[in-house]
This record gives structure tokens, C-alpha cells and sequence, in this order.
């Protein structure tokens, strides 16, 4: 447990939340034409949520969950997705991605275990995206804004999406409002985990708690504390030097890419015209 100079309150009123992720769920999606999303569903803390916002926000009829194992994934994580489709009523599906996966794997029997988890959550959005044309529904996202800034997740991967709902909630924000809607406690409560290989948890792998480090994201990304501050009220200085590092050097994966200016009026700079115009 960290023992810092300055409080820090990641509290938030989960009521005004639960209004703005409804209602942006609902217009984001009617605006640009769809009625229907597509999620992918863990079994985790953050798919659930975004299920459960969508269900809110566009009715059970309008969602649908694809769940999608590999053969290392845990029982328990096919488990809970199955659980939360039952208590939303929901459509899904389970696809087991491990043939795809495998078949790829086979001719690169070297590949590490992170080359693997990246092909598995690129697998998954490839499906999801397919769904999505099948189905006539937007991809809803499901990163939330601590996986975001620490680059925590894979470009194209689980990083993908259409819509994001949580983007903008940290790990232990997200908790808070998953318990509001209603997500089982039994999925709010456990570790986290991308299920990418047997025994793998976020913490684990990272190497740091999500409590630790939403205090420190929050004191420098919102707060814009330096890194001379944050030692100043009680981090640990190699701590704050990792985590500055991660958001610094993963900020490729959240930005669209770069396109070479060539012209007067070049994509994502001077032509900037929001979502609504001419739709």
C-alpha cells in the first residue's frame, strides 16, 4: 500500500456515469447509422461492463456477445461470460479461435508467449469485425483508460473498436461502476486477466498493483504532476520512471497513423470535420 503525501480520490458519482456511457453509447451508434453492437465478451470485469452499458443503452435485443476461448483460456472465464449472457438475456456466440490460431503457430514453433497472445487478441477483433458486417453492428470497445495509457494491449487487438464507452475510466473507476449496473460481483472481484496464457494476470505481468498505479497515471496524466512531484509525495522514483516510459513510448497505439503531409488540407489535421457532418 502506497503512503503518499496527497490524497488521492479516485471516487466518481457512478449514477452521473452510468447517464453519460448510457447515453453515449445510444447516440454514438445511432448517429452513425447502426442499431446493433457487437462485444467481445471475456468474462472479464471491463467486457462485462461494456455489455451491460450497451444492453442499458440500446436494449438486449441490440447486443450481441461473441465469446472466444483459446485452449489455455480458463473454464471459469467462459464461465462467467456465459453468466452475464444469461442474466442480460442476450444473443452470443462461442467460437474457440484456437484451430486459427494453431494453424498459424505450427510453422513458427519458436514464437514467444507475448507473439502468441498479440495473434490471439488480433484473431478475436478479426471475428469481431466480421460479425460486425454480418450483423450490421458497431464493435464496442472495452480498454479502459489505464490499458490506454500504459499501452497495455494490442494495436488492431483488443485495442480496436468502433465505439469505447470506458476509455476514459481507470481500472479501479471501472470497478466502481461495474458494481453500479450491476456486473456480479463474482467478475468484479476477481483478478484481471487477458486469459492470453495459462496463469497469466495483469498484475503479474505487469508488475505493479492497478491500485498503485491509478493513483500515479492520475497525479500525472490529470493532474499534470512531473516526475520530480511525484517522487515529492511518496512514489517510489523507479516506479515513476517505468510508468512514464510505458505512456510515453506506447503512444503510437493511440493515435490513428500518421499519414505523410503532402497537401493543404491533410486527414486528422486540417481536415477535421466531426462525425455528425453529413450524416
Amino acid at each position: 500500500m502506497l503512503d503518499l503525501k496527497v490524497e488521492v480520490d479516485l471516487t466518481v458519482n457512478t449514477d452521473l456515469v452510468k447517464q453519460i456511457l448510457t447515453d453515449f453509447v445510444r447516440s454514438e451508434t445511432h448517429r452513425v447509422g447502426f442499431d446493433r453492437v457487437v462485444v467481445g465478451l471475456s468474462g472479464g470485469v471491463d467486457s462485462s461492463l461494456s455489455t451491460f452499458v450497451a444492453v442499458e443503452a440500446l436494449s438486449k435485443e441490440n447486443v450481441v456477445a461473441l465469446i472466444m476461448p483459446y485452449k489455455t483460456s480458463r473454464k471459469e472465464s467462459t464461465d462467467d461470460a456465459r453468466m452475464v449472457v444469461e442474466l442480460l438475456g442476450i444473443d452470443s456466440k462461442v467460437i474457440d479461435i484456437t484451430p486459427m490460431v494453431d494453424v498459424y503457430f505450427a510453422m513458427l514453433p519458436e514464437t514467444d508467449e507475448r507473439r502468441r497472445g498479440n495473434k490471439m487478441a488480433r484473431e478475436r477483433m478479426s471475428i469481431l469485425y466480421d460479425h460486425s458486417a454480418a450483423l450490421g453492428a458497431l464493435v464496442l470497445g472495452t480498454s479502459n483508460k489505464t490499458e490506454l495509457l500504459l499501452g497495455y494491449g494490442t494495436v488492431y487487438g483488443d485495442m480496436a473498436s468502433a465505439i469505447n464507452p470506458l476509455g476514459d475510466l481507470y481500472k479501479t473507476q471501472i470497478r466502481q461502476v461495474a458494481r453500479a449496473f450491476g456486473v456480479p460481483e463474482k467478475i468484479v472481484a476477481k483478478a484481471p486477466t487477458a486469459d492470453l496464457w495459462m496463469d497469466q494476470t495483469d498484475e503479474k505481468e505487469l508488475g505493479f498493483t492497478y491500485e498503485d498505479v491509478d493513483k500515479l497515471l492520475y497525479l500525472m496524466v490529470d493532474k499534470r504532476y512531473d516526475r520530480e512531484s511525484l517522487v515529492e509525495v511518496g512514489f517510489q522514483k523507479e516506479f515513476v520512471n517505468r510508468v512514464y516510459q510505458m505512456v510515453q513510448r506506447s503512444h503510437y497505439k493511440r493515435r490513428p497513423p500518421l499519414i505523410a503531409k503532402l497537401s493543404g488540407r491533410t486527414i486528422d489535421r486540417e481536415f477535421r470535420y466531426s462525425r455528425d457532418w453529413g450524416v
